[in-house]
């Protein structure tokens, strides 16, 4: 078990950061938590933690001091999937880092899945980019349920891992602007999307995201007021 000071410097709205929130809870790992304003960042911030000026990051080991004011002697790491596993392997007993290394292979393979189909049609789909329909949405969809192994509780078996972390934050933000009707989509794109995972063939993923988001480690570690507002302020709502 680590025995070193952690700190974390987040954001709420970030989906990326809470993929770090999501795995410390998941281990139960102690840490001091700092809220960066993503819009008004503190001075300090790029020159003494992160240099690319962006969350999530961790400032690991040396003295235990405050948040605003980092020892050099901590090590700062960043990047949200690296930050994952880092924490996996500082408590391998969680097993978000599979020790099976098929398993493991699939989870990275899965997150691949996720950074190449999804996240970049969430991202053009919120901002009203004509590529992002709901059908490349869907299509996205489909390639995340077909690499999930039927009958399987999570991404690539009944255990959580850093795969299920990889992609829980994206699809409940999709969710919230979906339900929502925020972002500069169409507002028939929306319904349409909507509709189509309605459709009993998307049964194993929608059993499969109910399942993620309902983790106490999801629940405790996303905030949708948070998210709706500043959503709502930067992409509007649909037309």
């Amino acid at each position: 078990m680590a025995q070193e000071q952690i700190t974390l410097y987040t954001a709420k709205v970030c989906p990326y950061a809470q993929r770090t929130e999501i795995a410390l809870a998941e281990v139960g790992a102690p840490f001091k938590r700092y809220e960066i304003d993503l819009a008004n960042k503190p001075e300090w911030y790029a020159p003494r933690v992160n240099r690319a000026s962006k969350v999530p990051a961790i400032a690991y080991g040396g003295p235990d001091v405050a948040p605003e004011n980092p020892s050099p002697e901590s090590t700062k790491l960043a990047e949200s999937l690296i930050l994952v596993e880092f924490i996996g392997d500082l408590y391998p007993s969680s097993n978000i880092v599979p020790a099976d290394p098929v398993l493991r292979a699939k989870a990275r393979f899965f997150i691949e899945i996720v950074s190449t189909k999804f996240s970049p049609n969430f991202m053009k789909f919120a901002t009203g980019n004509p590529e992002a329909t709901h059908a490349a949405l869907l299509a996205s969809v489909d390639a995340i349920q077909d690499i999930i192994p039927d009958g399987a509780k999570y991404a690539v078996g009944d255990q959580y891992t850093i795969a299920d972390i990889a992609f829980a934050p994206f699809w409940a933000r999709l969710s919230v602007l979906v339900q929502k009707g925020i972002g500069a989509y169409k507002d028939e794109e929306r319904k349409s999307f909507l509709k189509g995972l309605e459709d009993p063939k998307y049964a194993k993923f929608n059993g499969y995201v109910q399942r993620s988001l309902a983790r106490q480690s999801f629940t405790s570690t996303f905030h949708e007021d948070v998210v709706a507002e500043l959503f709502t302020k930067k992409f509007g709502l649909a037309k």
